[in-house]
């Protein structure tokens, strides 16, 4: 389970999104207010974005957000329209290693999974391994079962060059919830391939995980949204995503959402 944001918008520094806010993803870190099955999220935390070049970058660590000496210069310093951040409390079973840290990266996607999937180990694995090509299953590096999902996700994509990003999420929770047997799946992702974000709020078996956004939060530049787990402000300004919805955000046009 996570604490995970993602923000479309002008350029800003990471810092109005990781440590400005009065409930910033740092603070979600150590303190929480709507996080269920743990009680912080100490194991890890990352950033995503995309350089001049187009192809995401990501930075992760395997201790917790609050103990990188690195991190306030680097959120001062870093700018970009388009950033994707996690803040990892750790399934049992999967280590607080930064391989098993998010956000993941592979070319020009970013992705980010706050959630788990029961049986993952005994089945689903398993599943997911014998519909990847090799050179996918070979950039698989940790344990998660967040990382078999973005395998999984990459390789629809690879499948069916014109799926959507969308498409390739409702595809990966169609086939996840069919190994499922009887067993629960929490699924909130943020996906985006730099020119498109995908941010789902989606369950099987167990209510979702909070997720919420905001298009008019003066603590953002105008034309920016923002999706966090947990509002970063006044939650008077946010929204709740709907159970079972995507929201889709495109630059420059309204964000749309979608019944799963």
């Amino acid at each position: 389970m996570c604490r995970h944001l993602a923000y479309v918008g002008p350029e800003v520094p990471l810092q109005d999104l990781l440590l400005r806010p009065p409930h910033s993803l740092l603070q979600q870190a150590a303190e929480p207010g709507e996080l269920r099955y743990a009680r912080m999220n100490a194991d890890g935390f990352g950033f995503g974005w995309y350089g001049e070049d187009d192809v995401a970058v990501v930075y992760r660590r395997a201790e917790p957000i609050w103990q990188d000496p690195n991190l306030r210069d680097l959120a001062r310093n870093l700018y970009a329209d388009l950033w994707v951040a996690a803040v990892r409390s750790a399934s049992p079973g999967f280590g607080a290693d930064v391989v098993n840290a998010q956000p993941f990266a592979s070319g020009d996607l970013l992705f980010s999974h706050n959630g788990l999937i029961e049986g993952f180990r005994p089945s689903v694995r398993r599943q997911i391994q014998e519909l990847l090509d090799p050179e996918v299953e070979a950039e698989i590096l940790g344990t998660t079962d967040s990382e078999y999902l973005f395998a999984l996700i990459r390789q629809l994509l690879l499948d069916d060059e014109n799926l959507s990003l969308e498409g390739a999420v409702v595809d990966a929770f169609s086939s996840v919830q069919s190994w499922l047997n009887a067993g629960k799946a929490l699924l909130n992702v943020i996906l985006t391939d730099g020119e498109r974000l995908v941010a789902s709020r989606h369950s099987v078996n167990d209510p979702s995980p909070s997720l919420h956004y905001t298009l008019d939060d003066e603590a953002f530049p105008e034309g920016a949204v923002v999706i966090a787990s947990e509002p970063l402000t006044d939650p008077e300004r946010w929204h709740s995503i709907p159970q079972g919805h995507l929201l889709i955000v495109v630059p420059d046009e309204p964000p749309e959402l979608l019944a799963l």
